[in-house]
């Protein structure tokens, strides 16, 4: 759901309570977007997570941040409190709606705001994490939103696993991209070649200490995935665990910082690479073959596409028509090209 602009409409979220569960209902008024909790809560109740606290981190979120708190009030499994660090917004509207957040008294979890310098998102979630007291901490962007579920599921897959050190699930994407990612995160074999968790999860406070939380120097992408590898590596048999249902709500853009990253990827590895250069060398040959698996999988996928394309008397693009002309070698290009190749020969 895109946010509706600054000014443009209110909604007031309603939050009723039926048995453990509570849900949220939207009524407009004018002016402003807004959250405004209904019910007072007793605290003791069963639907509140006393090992669980809420981190978000924003900047210049706009609307969005109040979607990430609405969606953290509307769990089946409601944290203990909710933190958000600000990483220095600028823009007007971010800062006044935070500053309307800090005056409210009445919403179902307490939120307290800290606001800082921009030093980057590692430096914010460090920040909020360090600030929290629970065992289990649950980690939000601040433009993205959970189903109601997450909390409840995923802490329930962490306290289940001694030996994880962080959970999440499958994503939702909306806004540019509409689709199911699913992740599978894994142990330390499995992230070695790509990051297999996404960077909303909730996590064990004591791995957070014993790893040295996120690298703030790492301002360019990938820090979630760096984050991981490091608490992997507290111990030979940890791993992160991943709930097989969609309840991240994840938001696309095509200016977005993980887009961006994608331009850095090799430099950002090398970083990586060197910085856990203990683990790629005691699982070179998982790393090495996790590339690979994911290397003959795009191929096959394109090989796929053009032989479709070629039996249905479709034109393929210029790069296709390049590659066939002068195929990779060495990497299962020149095979892949003579199959398609080979569609010209079947009678």
């Amino acid at each position: 759901m895109v946010p509706k602009p600054a000014g443009e409409v209110r909604i007031l979220l309603v939050y009723r309570l039926v048995g453990d569960c509570i849900f949220c209902e939207e009524y407009e008024a004018d002016r402003t977007l807004e959250l405004e909790g209904k019910i007072k809560m007793d605290k003791n109740r069963d639907c509140f997570g006393a090992d669980i606290e809420a981190v978000i981190t924003s900047f210049n979120q706009g609307t969005m941040i109040l979607e990430a708190v609405e969606s953290l009030c509307a769990q089946t499994l409601l944290p203990k409190k909710i933190i958000i660090v600000d990483d220095g917004s600028k823009e007007e509207n971010s800062i006044r709606i935070l500053k309307d957040m800090e005056k409210k008294a009445d919403l179902p979890v307490p939120v307290m705001i800290h606001y800082q310098e921009n030093r980057g998102v590692s430096s914010a979630r460090n920040t909020g994490i360090k600030k929290t007291q629970a065992p289990m901490v649950l980690v939000l962007d601040g433009d993205d939103k959970l189903e109601p579920e997450y909390t409840e599921y995923v802490s329930q897959l962490l306290r289940d696993n001694p030996s994880m050190v962080a959970t999440s699930s499958w994503m939702h994407t909306f806004g540019i991209l509409d689709s199911i990612v699913c992740p599978a995160g894994g142990n330390i074999s499995s992230f070695l070649s790509r990051n297999c968790c996404p960077a909303t999860h909730i996590l064990r406070r004591e791995i957070f200490e014993q790893c040295g939380g996120y690298d703030e120097s790492m301002r360019s992408g990938f820090e979630d995935w760096d984050f991981f590898l490091s608490m992997i590596e507290t111990s030979p048999e940890a791993w992160i665990g991943i709930v097989d249902k969609p309840l991240i709500q994840y938001r696309t853009a095509p200016a977005s910082s993980n887009i961006k990253s994608m331009d850095k990827r090799l430099e950002i590895m090398r970083f990586m690479i060197e910085k856990h250069i203990s683990s790629y060398h005691d699982h070179l040959a998982d790393a090495l073959l996790g590339i690979e698996t994911i290397s003959n999988l795009r191929l096959y996928h394109w090989e796929n596409e053009v032989t479709h394309a070629i039996r249905s008397h479709q034109e393929i693009s210029r790069l296709s028509k390049e590659f066939l002309e002068s195929p990779t070698y060495g990497d299962g290009g020149m095979a892949s090209a003579v199959r398609i190749a080979s569609i010209g020969e079947e009678k």
